[in-house]
Order: structure tokens, then sequence, then C-alpha cells
């Protein structure tokens, strides 16, 4: 791994910092900093997904060099997170945690929110 030495790291994505910034990594002890997480500020799948909680989705996944192979889940979309999906099977009433790393593609059964940020 090569570390580049010449540009600091500022926590926070503040580059530069801001006045008033600690450079012991503690927060800004100014009373002007913003904080600079926007929920909805990239079109992300997370964000996508979060915007159509409640909704009946069927994922399908592929667990590759596994026993189980490809897999098909089906039921509400209960949460979305930067590295995971909540389902809950509605027939069984079993929640599942899925992993985003296996997810191939997501289907909806009825037309989605969707909200680009540039518009």
């Amino acid at each position: 791994m090569t570390i580049n030495y010449q540009f600091p790291y500022y926590p926070y994505n503040q580059y530069p910092p801001q006045t008033g910034y600690n450079p012991m990594g503690q927060m800004p002890y100014s009373n002007q900093y913003q904080p600079t997480f926007r929920p909805f500020e990239n079109s992300f799948i997370e964000n996508i997904l979060r915007l159509n909680l409640g909704k009946t989705v069927t994922i399908y996944m592929n667990f590759e060099n596994s026993q189980w192979g490809s897999k098909i889940f089906k039921g509400e979309l209960v949460g979305a997170g930067r590295d995971h999906i909540l389902l809950k099977d509605n027939q069984t009433n079993i929640t599942y945690l899925l992993l985003r790393i296996y997810l191939c593609y997501i289907s909806f059964d009825e037309d989605i929110e969707y909200e680009y940020p540039f518009n």
C-alpha cells in the first residue's frame, strides 16, 4: 500500500479545513460547523431503495462458488443500507438480512419512487 504524504487527511470531507478545526481529529469547535452528510446527495442504490420502503420487491442474488448458487428472494422491502438490504417475506414471516455484495438486480411489482439528485 502506498501512502501519499503530500495531502493531509481531513475527516468529515473537510478539504481545506473550516475555521476552528481541531487537528487532533475531534469535532470542530466552531459553531459554524455544517454536517457534510446529505442522505440523498447521489443516486446510490441504497437511496433509491429507501425511497421505496414498504413495496414488494424481487431480489436476485448470486452466491458464486457456494452450495446455494443463485437465489431469488421476494417480499416487502423493510430497510436498506450501504452494504445490506432488509427484506420481509410476508408468507413465512421471515426477515432476511441480505448482503449487497451478492446482489445481481432488483425488480419491483409496482412503480417506484425515484429522485434524481440533479433535477
